[in-house]
């Protein structure tokens, strides 16, 4: 599997480690059970900050893309090709869009929209 980051593009570094990966495992170059390079070596390879890699790999996981084993390593999940194709960010986009049309359409200004959100973000009881 080759990855290549370009720093030049407007996708954040972690998203498009994210996208290689996923996009590695629905073309078979990885499959599940194979493992991944450690934090550290991938960051040393890409050239990229470790915390980088760590949030790409955290979000992998919480996908169940990869899976993480402590000290063993990390490797490719067994449902991660299922699993890759799920854009949470996209859906979220997607929510996010229908709510804020239907208060626009009730009338809210976008002030009240982002106040409103702000509020419930800030909140504690996550």
């Amino acid at each position: 599997m080759e990855i290549i980051i370009d720093i030049e593009n407007e996708t954040p570094l972690f998203a498009q480690l994210i996208g290689q990966i996923k996009e590695a495992v629905l073309k078979g170059k990885i499959k599940p059970g194979d493992p991944l390079p450690s934090i550290r070596q991938l960051a040393n390879d890409l050239n990229l900050n470790s915390k980088t890699v760590a949030k790409a790999y955290r979000l992998l996981e919480r996908d169940s893309v990869i899976k993480a084993r402590g000290y063993r390593g990390t490797f490719v999940h067994p449902d991660a090709v299922a699993n890759s194709t799920v854009d949470l960010n996209k859906w979220v986009e997607e929510r996010l869009n229908e709510t804020v049309t239907a208060f626009r359409k009730s009338g809210v200004t976008d002030s009240e929209i982002r106040i409103a959100f702000a509020n419930i973000m800030n909140k504690k009881n996550f």
